[in-house]
């Protein structure tokens, strides 16, 4: 039984060349959104069934990539061309030496993943739906149709996605959507990436499907709004060393808090920490749980002052029992 099941489409077989003392180091993991998602989680010891579908000898090797992580993998299997990449990293900056992002998923493969959601989840509290390596992989509307059929069928659905499959899941119904500010400016979702338009497309998703929108922005606080609050988030600063991944390992770190039964707005806070420390590090996903622990006390949480029509600020400032109340949903009923 695991706690969480994540629909990744098509993982991504990863080569990255790095340098050493002694010569080229290669490394070759299983990568992709769903992985780096999967792979935080069991670093926070939630137990973790991923759905996918795995093509050809890159699919073979991702199959023992995936459990030797001690991840639990529901895969089809077929013929064809998997997903995978190779980046030089030897003189710092990731190069990319070749990209694949594998053959588009068939309609009879379609309706074996989709089936495979289903029965999967049934024993998970969170259902995560996670994007494909290629745009062409899957179509949108299949994110539409499992979003309602997991909420249906009593499942908390997480979405991290963006372009047409983020219209999707908002359309189906999702209970948490993060998505990125950059997502949203090259969705046309805002022009430009002040905190007034940000939030404003917050709300809008809210109206049309999503029941809370997390939108993470690089270095500056991400935000969050489950009613008419809007909370800011900082991370503890860090040099970094690796961008990609954080936002994966923020998700994940947000859903461990939700299995645990904590508060959205209490999850927020180890998903931060969790992305936080991703950005230290090479690998992706990765990260020691006591540390993250840590690391969770040092993030800042504040609330976002609400504007009127004209743009003056009204009340909204927390109170010193206010922050406290953050935690609790209920206060915006």
């Amino acid at each position: 039984m695991s706690d969480v099941t994540i629909l990744a489409p098509s993982p991504t077989l990863t080569v990255t060349v790095e340098d050493h003392p002694q010569g080229s180091e290669i490394h070759v993991h299983a990568g992709g959104q769903g992985v780096w998602q999967a792979r935080m989680l069991r670093r926070l010891q939630v137990p973790v069934t991923m759905c996918c579908v795995l093509t050809g000898e890159v699919g073979r090797a991702l199959q023992h990539l995936l459990e030797d992580e001690d991840i639990t993998v529901h895969a089809l299997t077929r013929d064809g061309r998997g997903s995978a990449y190779v980046h030089d990293r030897r003189g710092g900056e990731r190069i990319v030496i070749d990209e694949e992002r594998g053959d588009p998923i068939g309609r009879h493969d379609l309706d074996d993943l989709y089936s495979a959601m289903l029965s999967s989840s049934e024993d998970s509290q969170v259902v995560v739906l996670s994007g494909p390596a290629g745009e062409e992989t899957i179509p949108a509307d299949f994110y539409r149709r499992l979003a309602i059929d997991l909420r249906a069928a009593g499942k908390t659905v997480v979405a991290d996605l963006a372009g047409e499959r983020l219209r999707a899941v908002v359309e189906g119904g999702v209970d948490v959507l993060k998505v990125s500010h950059e997502e949203l400016k090259a969705d046309g979702l805002v022009t430009a990436t002040t905190d007034d338009e940000i939030i404003a497309a917050m709300q809008r998703l809210r109206a049309d499907g999503a029941g809370a929108v997390i939108v993470t922005r690089a270095s500056d606080p991400l935000l969050l709004t489950d009613g008419d609050r809007v909370i800011a988030v900082s991370p503890p600063p860090f040099e970094e060393n690796e961008t990609r991944g954080a936002g994966d390992s923020l998700t994940a770190g947000v859903i461990a808090g939700l299995v645990r039964g904590e508060p959205l707005r209490d999850a927020i806070t180890l998903g931060t920490a969790a992305g936080a420390l991703n950005v230290t590090r090479h690998g992706l996903g990765t990260g020691d749980a006591d540390l993250i622990g840590s690391l969770r006390t040092k993030v800042a949480v504040r609330e976002v002052p609400r504007r009127d029509a004209e743009g003056r600020e009204q009340e909204g400032r927390v109170s010193p029992d206010g922050l406290a109340a953050l935690a609790d949903p209920e206060e915006d009923s």
